[in-house]
């Protein structure tokens, strides 16, 4: 029986694959990673850093697609297992709230979620700078475009999958111009998505080698018995340039700028050549996680060196028990977040 409580729904046709006996971390890969790889539909050379969600009996996904220009934008696919993927081949076409189109410059490393009745992607643009762009739909089909939460410079925003105390919640971090040489996790709130206040520190970096340069928020949280289970990512930076791992947290669930257990050492480390070898080497960047609340299984979906698409596993009461035998918590992490 499960210790943990998902507070999901039921998801049978859960990616899956059994820890192999020999596995000791709380994440084990996918032995037939990379699930998507390069050059992946015409005019597309990579795609990574992308999310995914069920929807009716299958699965359906927001990627970015590297163009072969260069320029990134979010492309859509679908899949029956959520591991082979149909893309459509035309980018997603934004409009704004009166029809007309309304195309950002370029979009990347997109999150898709559910909030009640309407699924929201939330993507970096720009916006006279490094931004956050939102769009809704509710069929896949038209896809509208709502208003920039933040001013610039901000990334990696995360919105949390249910209303707290009737408020939407979103991570973000605020960043600079560049490649953001620092950076922390805050959470602001809203009540109508348009405008967002009462901005809270949730976590910064820290002193452990592999997220001790900058952080960010990476699937969207999920949540359980045990508070907001949330995957992000931690930078450090070598001789060789900046190592994305994936990290762990859990949040409170009704203050989540509260951190409750936040782990001292990474879930997943760049390992596997597809990891380590590629367009930016040394990357694993989470940004979706799918979870079965009777089984309490999770997979998450991860993009690789900023060139392919791969999955790692764990159950909700594995990683969990992780995150609290190795917590590293600080007396920062578990404050409100306002000064």
């Amino acid at each position: 029986m499960n210790q943990v409580i998902i507070k999901t729904e039921s998801l049978p046709k859960l990616p899956w694959q059994e820890q192999p006996d020999a596995c000791q971390t709380p994440l084990w890969r996918y032995t037939e990673n990379p699930i998507i790889r390069r050059n992946p539909l015409p005019g597309v050379a990579r795609i990574f850093n992308s999310a995914v969600l069920p929807y009716e009996g299958a699965y359906i996904g927001v990627f970015r697609g590297e163009q072969t220009n260069g320029i990134p934008f979010i492309y859509l696919g679908r899949s029956k297992d959520g591991i082979h993927w149909k893309f459509e081949p035309e980018k997603i076409s934004f409009v704004d709230e009166n029809g007309n189109a309304f195309m950002p410059k370029y979009a990347y490393d997109p999150r898709l979620v559910k909030v009640e009745d309407t699924y929201y992607i939330i993507w970096c643009q720009d916006a006279y700078g490094a931004a956050i762009g939102m769009a809704k739909t509710q069929d896949f089909k038209t896809f509208v475009r709502v208003e920039n939460p933040f001013l610039p410079f901000n990334r990696n925003a995360v919105l949390f999958p249910r209303k707290v105390d009737g408020k939407f919640f979103m991570l973000s971090r605020p960043s600079d111009s560049g490649h953001t040489p620092f950076g922390d996790i805050f959470l602001s709130e809203s009540k109508d998505l348009e405008y967002w206040g009462h901005h809270r520190h949730v976590m910064g970096k820290s002193g452990r080698w592999w997220e001790n340069v900058k952080i960010g928020g990476g699937a969207a949280p999920i949540e359980t018995s045990e508070g907001w289970l949330l995957f992000y990512h931690g930078v450090t930076n070598t001789c060789n340039g900046f190592v994305y791992s994936i990290g762990g947290a859990l949040l409170d669930l009704e203050e989540p700028s509260k951190v409750l257990y936040r782990c001292s050492d990474f879930l997943l480390t760049p390992e596997m050549p597809y990891e380590e070898m590629g367009f930016v080497p040394n990357v694993c960047f989470p940004c979706a996680a799918l979870c079965d609340a009777d089984t309490g299984r999770i997979a998450i979906y991860y993009g690789c060196a900023d060139s392919y698409v791969s999955l790692a596993f764990t159950t909700a009461d594995r990683v969990i028990s992780y995150i609290k035998s190795h917590d590293a918590a600080e007396a920062e992490d578990r404050e409100v977040g306002r000064r």
